[in-house]
């Protein structure tokens, strides 16, 4: 194949009262064709922090490397972690510059976290692009994702109901388009750390909303 797995899926995020959830489908397409069905499209970059990617995977790999790198030396440096507001703009400012294997990073991001001031998702994309907001959803599925978002999301959700307004996002979409599917990923991001809802507790939650959760 000439080109990297090229675009379309869904990666939300969300703002709750204990952090944030982010979450996403795990289908790769290329035009048509289904290329992958198990692909990681959510990514740990530190303990307090998370990022979601849609768009090219090699471009979207190598920034997930190069964030958690500078990370890594921010820490170093400051004896202190990152905060989120922090990571989206230094992730911003390096898409403003361009590169990528198209001369610009063929890229939509939401850098999710938690820090001293709370929970905080932003959305970044391919011109650098950053902008915060209490859910967000990004990818080709993401207009169907926002309309349950929309619908359900409250100032006040916590980190449960935060979990399962994910399961029911990702379901509109996967259920319209067809660069979305084969499963779910969820993690939570708390004063614990960053955790990974398992497959079984994202099926028991979906099965008690009447949802299907289909399997790669």
């Amino acid at each position: 194949m000439s080109e990297n797995l090229k675009t379309g899926t869904t990666t939300i995020g969300i703002v709750n009262t204990e952090g944030v959830v982010l979450a996403s489908e795990h289908r790769a397409t290329m035009g048509n064709f289904i290329a992958h069905k198990e692909v990681q499209k959510v990514f740990k970059i530190d303990d307090n922090l998370g990022l979601t990617t849609a768009g090219l995977v090699g471009d979207a790999q190598m920034l997930a490397r190069y964030i958690r790198a500078e990370v890594e030396l921010y820490k170093l440096k400051r004896m202190a972690p990152m905060t989120v507001k922090a990571a989206a703009t230094l992730l911003a400012n390096l898409l403003r510059r361009g590169g990528g294997s198209q001369g610009f990073y063929y890229v939509g991001l939401i850098v999710g976290g938690f820090d001293r001031e709370g929970g905080h998702v932003y959305s970044l994309d391919a011109a650098g692009g950053c902008i915060s907001d209490n859910y967000v959803s990004v990818g080709s599925g993401s207009p169907f994702s926002y309309g349950v978002l929309e619908d359900h999301y409250k100032k006040d959700i916590n980190l449960d109901e935060s979990i399962n307004l994910a399961i029911r996002s990702l379901n509109a979409s996967m259920k319209r388009d067809s660069a979305s599917g084969d499963g779910m990923a969820i993690i939570t991001i708390t004063k614990d750390g960053f955790v990974e809802v398992s497959a079984d507790e994202i099926a028991k939650r979906a099965s008690r909303m009447g949802i299907n959760v289909p399997k790669p």
